[in-house]
């Protein structure tokens, strides 16, 4: 179930010290100080997906503060990672100041000094966990740390897409599942930060004879609903994280690779005659795609058509 906190309803001064409380419990204790005279309502609606919680934060202009004070009380280090999707944020850590803007995110890390300005009403998602649950060097995380990462391109696009999916699924994703979904999130992170660091691509030969032996795994499962990144990770014996580097690597996806080859094969599929026995459904259901609303979406995406206009198309003429 959500969490969720509103100060709506509370007169202004209730609001200052209620938003304060708020804050520090949904993340980690800190002092906010109001840019306005009158404070703007706030509101935070938050999941738990294993080790990480979710928070999208809506509220007026402030500034948040973490102290050396409020970090020597104590508590584990923990890392926040935001996407910022209204309004712009200054964010100040580790000698950086950088402006985050809407689609873009940022990190910070809980234990050490931070700062962040927010002059207009925004909205943000966070992602809080515990610095344990990412597996990089310190030096190569310290390094990004109140850096802007852009979701449209390479590996941050990777992130802010899979992020925001999650986040948008929370509430509807068993403990289980969850927990999974929050693994497969900080292998992407992670993934992010050795590629900006520039020191972890997979060596060749040994990485293409990896690559070459998972793809191998993949079309002999192909038709599987069922598989997953975890799943085929587990079958070659490597991590997720490695997986998913092999595939950046290729300039593209696990997901993105697996759902090009199964279209390749209902495409054929479609113009044969099994299509006629199975129907597009069918077709679609034999290469792994549990979802018919889902493949014609996929599929008009990848060929420009519906599959029953690819069908008609490619039939001969009478």
């Amino acid at each position: 179930m959500p969490a969720s906190l509103s100060t709506m309803r509370l007169s202004a001064s209730d609001r200052t010290e209620s938003w304060h409380e708020a804050v520090s419990h949904a993340f980690v204790p800190m002092m906010v100080n109001f840019l306005e005279e009158v404070p703007s309502p706030g509101a935070i609606v938050g999941h738990q997906l294993g080790p990480m919680r979710i928070s999208r934060v809506q509220a007026g202009p402030q500034v948040v503060t973490r102290s050396r004070r409020m970090i020597a009380d104590g508590g584990p280090p923990s890392l926040i990672l935001s996407l910022q999707e209204r309004g712009t944020a200054l964010k100040e850590q580790d000698g950086r100041e950088s402006v985050i803007r809407p689609g873009e995110f940022s990190i910070t890390d809980t234990s050490r000094v931070f700062r962040k300005t927010l002059e207009e009403e925004f909205v943000f998602t966070s992602f809080h966990f515990p610095r344990a649950e990412l597996d990089v060097p310190e030096r190569d995380l310290r390094a990004l740390t109140a850096t802007p990462f852009s979701g449209s391109e390479g590996s941050a696009a990777l992130v802010a897409t899979y992020f925001s999916r999650m986040a948008r699924e929370a509430e509807v994703l068993d403990e289980a599942v969850g927990r999974r979904a929050a693994a497969t999130a900080l292998d992407l992170l992670a993934l992010l930060v050795d590629d900006r660091s520039d020191r972890s691509r997979p060596q060749s030969p040994q990485s293409a004879a990896s690559l070459e032996r998972v793809k191998t795994h993949i079309l002999r499962n192909l038709r599987d609903p069922d598989l997953s990144p975890t799943t085929i990770a587990e079958a070659n014996f490597i991590s997720v994280r490695f997986l998913h580097k092999l595939f950046h690597l290729e300039g593209t996806t696990v997901g993105g690779w697996i759902r090009t080859q199964r279209l390749e094969r209902c495409s054929r599929d479609l113009l044969r005659p099994v299509a006629a026995e199975l129907g597009v459904a069918g077709v679609a259901r034999r290469w792994g795609f549990a979802n018919s609303s889902h493949f014609s979406r996929a599929f008009r995406a990848a060929y420009g058509m519906t599959p029953r206009d690819w069908q008609v198309r490619g039939k001969p003429a009478q």
